[in-house]
């Protein structure tokens, strides 16, 4: 490895195509691609602040490092990336890359982040701002998770997540093998659209939650007080724990539960219209 400590660089390119480095204390000022088509790349307390520093990467490691606002769409193309306490704090992280581990990552402004990604694991990792997070992304599983941003997780695959505050309308919408265990899910129009979606011992909070899914699993879930409207048009195998304000039409599978406020079966419902509903509570 060749080290490089306590220097800094700017403009195109720098260390384009670099291999077996060990950057330590490294200031990359505003440019572009600085490490770009690199191999073998270690960065311990560097500073990022031009744009599009990791593109066409392969294997590096990043820790106690900063990405400024100026440091956009950094990690691109990539694959074999491992990062530990580290903060992002630049939209437009992660794209198309394959072998992501994130360990105490922050990530204040997550727009537009992980897309098109797959192999990723993380664990201990924070996102604001995360709008349109994680899209067309597969294999991920994710532990101690904690999301705020609209419109996520859509059209993923093969996901597992553990431990999770999420914050998030329009979560979930056309994946496909999601299990989510012992989290909050928090948002309007929760899973539509979904394929083989599993919760287990998830809080639920939102309008209109699980609708249009297809083999959706629930087991000992729980309900807010704004959950209406449930599960319309929905196949599906539930256990919930206390109630829910209102499900409409069902299409197929059973619901048990403590109580509901209202069922709503009306001339709209969808065949085969033979939803079981359990009420626990008389």
């Amino acid at each position: 490895m060749t080290d490089i400590d306590n220097k800094e660089f700017g403009g195109e390119r720098p260390l384009f195509g670099s291999e077996n480095l060990r950057l330590d204390k490294v200031i990359f000022h505003a440019g572009e691609s600085a490490l770009k088509n690199c191999r073998n790349i270690e960065a311990s307390r560097c500073r990022f602040e031009g744009k599009y520093p990791f593109w066409h990467v392969d294997g590096f490691v990043v820790e106690n490092c900063e990405f400024t606002s100026g440091a956009r769409a950094a990690l691109w193309y990539s694959r074999g990336l491992r990062m530990s306490d580290t903060i992002v704090d630049a939209p437009k992280m992660f794209r198309e890359m394959d072998g992501i581990e994130l360990r105490r990552v922050r990530i204040p402004d997550a727009q537009e982040t992980l897309w098109h990604c797959r192999n990723v694991d993380i664990e201990d990792v924070e996102v604001k701002n995360a709008d349109y997070l994680f899209m067309h992304s597969d294999h991920i599983r994710i532990r101690n998770w904690r999301q705020n941003g609209n419109y996520s997780f859509q059209y993923c695959r093969d996901v597992e997540i553990r431990d999770a505050v999420i914050y998030s309308k329009d979560a979930f919408w056309g994946t496909e093998d999601v299990t989510v265990y012992d989290s909050e899910l928090h948002g309007e129009y929760l899973g539509w659209h979904s394929r083989r979606l599993h919760l287990v011992r998830c809080h639920i909070s939102g309008t209109q939650p699980l609708c249009y899914a297809r083999e959706l699993v629930l087991e000992d879930c729980t309900f807010a007080d704004d959950c209406d409207l449930a599960f319309e048009d929905s196949d599906l195998k539930a256990t919930v724990r206390g109630g829910i304000v209102s499900i409409k039409n069902p299409a197929s599978g059973m619901i048990t539960l403590d109580r509901c406020g209202e069922i709503i079966l009306d001339e709209f419902i969808k065949a085969p219209a033979d939803c079981i509903i359990e009420i626990r509570e008389k």
